[in-house]
């Protein structure tokens, strides 16, 4: 298979639209022409998991971290970014990265989480902002069923639990064409006056080039009179971190060994217990401390997360306990996650899962 025929698989998996801004997901390295030969999944794509890439025959390395974050302006070999980037492109070793494309999915990083802890009634923490647009358009009404079906599968009208919305409103519509028109209603030099369907619907902006597609496939008019707001709403789908609720509540101690057993954590560093059960748990993998006082505003009694800093212990305010399992720890399952993935969408095709421990953090 070539590169450009696995990144759409990738991008079904986490769509690079769901990333935040400040991330660098998609194919860092790699011509989308080259043929692969096989998948390495891991963590992080340090020097060792190219050795390994190598050694498996795999020339595509699908990792969590992207190895290259920020620009680089040498390439010599100084750092071990450098080094990867060197390595993998001398044997011709691609590398792509899903990151926080993935963080924000609704059965991405944190959704496993919740799994791991049997959390129920999960829905998004932080749900992501300025991701939904507003497409409006007018048509004649022998036009708008059609076209509405159109944009619809095109992905247009899906708001949360519901699909195929829109609004629409009967007007009129006027205009005189020119001497280079071709009006589908009346001739040139004529005012006309024509019954419309104004049609609004809702998308991801994503989506874009898609609906946009549609519609003027499936638009009668010569001249395609729309406009496109992007919306304040949040997406109640898609977003960083996850709250859900425990099966039974439990006391704090009990909660920390449950989540030390089934998140593997080493150690947990936590606030003050405050004697209280813990039934409701918000998640966010990696570093999460952005995240504690919507998890206080959505009524968490525990929010488990990662790289907290010593005065963010403080934010607890007996209001909630802090839970930090480590970075590597709260994200430990995703490579796992991607491999099944991949080989439900690529099956017969090597796709393997990296033997590497990535996790800097070492314990004594």
């Amino acid at each position: 298979m070539q590169l450009h025929t696995i990144t759409p698989i990738l991008e079904a998996l986490a769509p690079l639209a769901y990333a935040e801004d400040f991330d660098n997901v998609g194919l860092l390295v790699g011509n989308p022409q080259q043929e692969i030969s096989g998948i390495l999944v891991c963590h992080d794509a340090l020097e060792t998991v190219v050795d390994e890439a190598i050694q498996k025959k795999c020339n595509l390395i699908v990792c969590f971290h992207p190895i290259l974050f920020s620009g680089l302006k040498k390439i010599t070999g100084k750092t071990y970014v450098e080094r990867v980037v060197m390595k993998a492109i001398k044997h011709d070793i691609a590398i792509y990265a899903v990151h926080t494309a993935l963080d924000n999915h609704p059965e991405g990083v944190n959704k496993m989480i919740c799994n791991q802890l049997g959390l129920k009634k999960t829905k998004i923490l932080v749900p992501k902002e300025k991701f939904i647009r507003k497409l409006v358009t007018f048509t004649i009404p022998e036009n708008h069923q059609q076209l509405r079906n159109a944009l619809f599968e095109a992905g247009a009208g899906n708001i949360g639990n519901y699909e195929d919305c829109s609004f629409n409103s009967k007007g009129i519509g006027t205009y005189m064409g020119n001497e280079h028109s071709n009006p589908e209603i009346g001739e040139r030099f004529e005012f006309v006056e024509s019954e419309e369907i104004k049609i609004e619907v809702t998308f991801e902006k994503h989506l874009e080039a898609k609906i946009l597609k549609a519609l003027f496939t499936n638009h009668v008019y010569e001249e395609v009179a729309y406009e496109i707001y992007e919306l304040q709403n949040q997406h109640q789908n898609i977003g960083l971190g996850m709250i859900g609720e425990l099966e039974n509540e439990m006391p704090e101690r009990d909660f920390l060994q449950l989540v030390k057993e089934k998140m593997k954590c080493e150690n947990i560093r936590h606030s003050a217990f405050m004697n209280k059960p813990i039934k409701k748990v918000a998640v966010l993998g990696g570093a999460g401390s952005f995240a504690i006082q919507q998890a206080k505003k959505m009524g968490a009694d525990a929010f488990l997360t990662a790289d907290l800093k010593y005065h963010q212990f403080y934010e607890a305010e007996n209001q909630l306990l802090l839970v930090d399992i480590g970075h590597y720890e709260s994200e430990r399952y995703t490579k796992n996650y991607i491999v099944d993935f991949l080989i439900k969408k690529i099956p017969n095709f090597a796709i393997i899962l990296s033997e590497q421990n990535t996790n800097p953090v070492k314990y004594f």
